[in-house]
């Protein structure tokens, strides 16, 4: 047992399912219900950002039309798992998160103001945050006994075109959700040890 089932609050088998034993899948199977989906997100929504924002926007993508006009931005070796996976989700964040501000932090409303003229410091909080979010939502999948594939290999100019025209959005990220098919991991990657990225001041 490691360190980190030592100290850990969860029991083994939870921070084997989040995080020491999960693993990207490549291959799919089984069925994501929309109730599932939903839990999903209802699970990401309670991870921290600053100032509360919440700039992720997740689009499911079910239906096989739907499915074909993403898999058409999706670099070659992500087009078939993307078009086989029981459900995948676009991630991107809203380019005017901050309009939401008397929702998600009313208590201090005037904070806003920094962001409304400053159009690169909003798209770049915006982009942050929800990129902070897409790892809850990573996360989320894992708990509810799924894995993720989540992909960058994508023309995400081309998605905001096909999916977003007029909706303010700018996607980052496509997650490939299901059970893991056959052979959907490949060998185990290499992960730096503490002492390669850790100091202590």
């Amino acid at each position: 047992m490691s360190i980190a089932h030592e100290e850990a609050a969860l029991d083994a088998a939870a921070v084997d399912a989040l995080f020491v034993e999960a693993r990207t899948a490549n291959s799919f199977t089984g069925e994501v219900t929309d109730e599932q989906a939903q839990a999903i997100y209802e699970l990401t929504k309670f991870g921290p950002t600053a100032f509360n924002n919440q700039p992720l926007r997740i689009t499911y993508v079910r239906s096989p039309e739907a499915r074909e006009r993403l898999v058409a931005h999706m670099s070659p070796g992500n087009q078939e798992k993307t078009r086989q996976a029981p459900l995948v989700a676009l991630l991107a964040f809203d380019t005017e998160w901050h309009e939401k501000w008397g929702q998600f932090l009313p208590a201090a409303l005037r904070a806003k103001a920094m962001f409304d003229d400053d159009e690169s410091l909003r798209h770049g909080t915006g982009r942050d945050n929800a990129h902070l979010q897409a790892g809850y939502f990573i996360l989320a999948v894992r708990a509810l006994g799924f894995a993720a594939g989540p992909m960058t290999g994508a023309n995400f100019g081309a998605i905001d075109a096909e999916f977003f025209p007029d909706a303010g959005r700018r996607s980052f990220l496509v997650v490939n959700i299901g059970l893991p098919g056959a052979e959907a991991f490949g060998p185990a990657k290499t992960k730096f040890a503490f002492e390669d990225v850790v100091e202590t001041l």
